[in-house]
């Protein structure tokens, strides 16, 4: 079926088929809606056990009654951009021309803010589709620093968050996972410039993972669970209210009960200092 054939309208495309033009759209609309089911499913269970890869995932949507095989389970979680986090061959959206950097964090002690900042990606729900969300991300102090939505991962929208995060400070080091948006040129580039160390996560850097995800798992179950974002301007508006009270008013244990804005800053909680957040 060629839906945008000008030279045979779609109603002639299905009586040359045999095919009920009727049934024709309801196909298509069950696919697709079918696919956001189990990519919702998938995203709320891979929250609760990230380092479930395609063949549990798989085995998991089944026990709930889906009828659904390994190789659309794959498809959906690299759309997703998600990989169980314990060590083994990668599956990741590297780029094979890209230069990647060594892992440059074994045996640093992280005890001041600006020492070392990472940025990650990850999948955030709408009614009908999905965005993609990237943070950047002070490690010490667990402060963030950026975000940025985009509907495709194209490199530019983590771009655009790199350069307007430089613009008010730069890290000694710069962390990443080996995909293809933080390997690029433009990305690694605008980091040299600004004379900042590149550090990317080798296959071994399971811990570091986990941290990650923590913060995944925070955002996710404090925020977007509990709000069901219908369009992406809601998801804008939502988003940044709650990096706004994460940053300034959440206390976190790991922090001896202070928020991320006091460590960052060094401020008290009486000091309001102005989140830059865009999307």
């Amino acid at each position: 079926m060629e839906s945008e054939n000008r030279m045979i309208v779609l109603s002639r495309q299905c009586e040359l088929l045999g095919l009920c033009r009727a049934s024709y759209y309801y196909s298509s609309q069950r696919d697709e809606s079918y696919n956001l089911i189990w990519m919702n499913l998938i995203d709320e269970q891979f929250t609760r056990t990230p380092f479930y890869g395609v063949p549990k995932m798989t085995a998991w949507l089944r026990s709930v009654g889906h009828q659904v095989n390994h190789k659309s389970v794959r498809r959906l979680m690299r759309l997703m951009g998600l990989e169980a986090i314990y060590p083994k061959p990668r599956m990741s959206q590297s780029h094979p021309e890209h230069k990647i950097y060594s892992y440059l964090l074994k045996g640093v002690r992280i005890d001041h803010a600006d020492q070392v900042w990472f940025a990650d990606i990850n999948y955030i729900r709408l009614l009908h589709w999905f965005l993609y969300l990237v943070v950047i991300v002070d490690w010490y102090s667990r402060y963030i620093l950026s975000w940025q939505l985009s509907v495709t991962l194209e490199k530019e929208f983590c771009v655009k968050a790199l350069e307007r995060t430089l613009c008010r400070s730069r890290p000694e080091i710069f962390n990443t996972d080996q995909g293809a948006q933080f390997t690029s040129e433009e990305f690694t580039g605008r980091l040299q410039k600004a004379e900042v160390r590149i550090s990317m996560d080798g296959r071994e850097r399971l811990y570091d993972n986990i941290f990650v995800e923590r913060l995944w798992r925070t955002v996710k179950y404090e925020e977007i669970y509990l709000h069901d974002y219908q369009t992406v301007q809601e998801a804008r508006h939502r988003l940044a209210q709650y990096f706004y009270f994460y940053n300034t008013e959440r206390l976190h244990e790991a922090l001896g009960y202070r928020t991320p804005q006091e460590v960052y800053f060094g401020t008290t909680k009486g000091q309001k200092l102005v989140l830059e957040q865009r999307v």
